[in-house]
């Protein structure tokens, strides 16, 4: 069975996080690594896919960076969300032929790691993303380059969701969002869900998880760095 490496970073900012995503994009493009998920936290920032509009930000710049949110473009599909601490987001760097059948198994994981976390979750015919009853509890958007992945999924767990209020996220008036504690009506353990979620995505892929640091991965794309140099 091939593997699927797992690497979680904890808290990474945005634009660091995208320039790590696109050096293991280059490495995977050339074999040099496996398929790879990364799973990590963003400190409090809003991006905008490349199908972002103008209403996506109602209230203006200014009014989101004074409250401490950056706002950043992104190559991905969809419109604009949110990343703050407290939702796992996850970064796929895996080798697809299909993008939709790539979705849909983001999904499917998705919704059998919330069914272990105790939230019953669903996904809805023509929408991107998993549900938890009316509210949206998972955003997901990719980007493929030469057969390969980058971006990917944010689950809301124990996060701050008023930031959600002030957009319309994902493109979609009115947007009801919840998270795993919300729908617990307690804590929730960022630790134990992230487990949850490597595990039913590396099932879900039919790979066998290997669990490896940052300093590993950047490792394995020494020589393709090297080679380019």
């Amino acid at each position: 069975m091939a593997e699927l490496w797992v690497s979680t970073l904890g808290e990474v900012p945005y634009c660091e996080a995208l320039a790590f995503q696109q050096r293991l994009r280059d490495a995977r493009q050339a074999d040099a690594i496996p398929d790879t998920l990364l799973l990590l936290e963003h400190p409090p920032v809003y991006t905008r896919g490349r199908r972002a509009e103008d209403g996506d930000l109602p209230l203006g710049e200014t009014f989101y960076r004074e409250r401490g949110i950056a706002i950043e473009d992104s190559d991905r599909g969809g419109q604009v969300t949110y990343h703050g601490p407290g939702q796992l987001v996850g970064y796929p760097i895996a080798r697809v032929e299909s993008v939709r059948r790539f979705v849909a198994t983001m999904e499917q994981a998705i919704v059998v790691a919330l069914a272990e976390e105790g939230v019953p979750a669903e996904v809805r015919d023509g929408l991107t993303g998993v549900w938890a009853g009316e509210a949206k509890i998972a955003s997901i958007g990719i980007h493929v380059s030469r057969g390969v992945t980058t971006h990917g999924f944010a689950v809301n767990v124990d996060n701050d969701l008023e930031p959600f209020g002030w957009i319309r996220p994902c493109g979609v008036d009115g947007a009801r969002m919840t998270s795993v504690s919300l729908e617990k009506g307690k804590d929730a353990s960022m630790s134990c869900f992230r487990k949850r979620m490597a595990f039913a995505f590396a099932e879900a892929l039919g790979r066998r998880q290997r669990v490896v640091s940052s300093r590993q991965a950047i490792l394995a794309t020494a020589p393709l760095a090297t080679a380019r140099a």
